[in-house]
């Protein structure tokens, strides 16, 4: 950022003259300057892939998975600061393990979705704390409202997802021959792993 920043960069809770929050910015900057994260929605379910970063050989394979399981039903993939998105993804376990105790039932990813983005914006309020550096996308697969893909940026906005989303700080939708490419990797994959569990 710029000198403009200066003195209104300090405090989650303070804006600039001009209306901006620099420390969300600065959230913001952290999932920019990650790996991408995919989430694709189709008609049978929802799909996440991650770009893998390997930032030295001496990482155990499996060390810094940007995909986490939430819940019996929910899955999460995250970009930004990891320690970050480890915190969300705790939060998203606990609210979806209360909602199971409380009602007996799985928490729906609507729901879940908007609790968290509460909990990732309260965060952004008080000059106490800071806002998550990550951002996150929560897929689930709901027989009576189908697949579900929503996003939640630094700030606590949550977006709903129709086609695909991906995740390198710009809340886009996926252009259509990296949807088309992602698809059909997405489905080979399946098909192998089909293949690998008759036999």
């Amino acid at each position: 950022m710029s000198s403009i920043g200066t003195g209104y960069d300090l405090s989650a809770s303070q804006f600039s003259p001009d209306g901006r929050v620099f420390q969300v910015e600065y959230a913001q900057k952290a999932v920019e300057n990650s790996g991408t994260a995919v989430g694709l929605r189709g008609k049978d379910g929802v799909a996440f892939a991650v770009e893998k970063l390997v930032t030295s050989k001496l990482y155990e394979p499996g060390a810094n998975k940007r995909i986490f399981h939430v819940g019996s039903h929910v899955g999460m993939a995250v970009a930004g600061l990891l320690a970050d998105a480890r915190q969300v993804v705790e939060i998203a376990r606990t609210e979806a393990a209360n909602y199971r105790s409380d009602y007996g039932n799985d928490i729906p990813v609507k729901h879940l979705t908007n609790r968290v983005a509460m909990y990732m914006h309260a965060y952004t309020l008080y000059s106490a704390v800071r806002p998550f550096g990550c951002s996150a996308m929560l897929g689930s697969y709901d027989p009576h409202s189908g697949p579900q893909l929503f996003m939640i940026d630094p700030s606590g906005v949550n977006y709903l997802s129709w086609v695909g989303e991906a995740t390198n700080g710009k809340h886009e939708m996926v252009p259509e021959p990296m949807f088309r490419e992602a698809e059909m990797y997405a489905k080979n994959a399946l098909r192998e792993s089909d293949s690998e569990g008759e036999m």
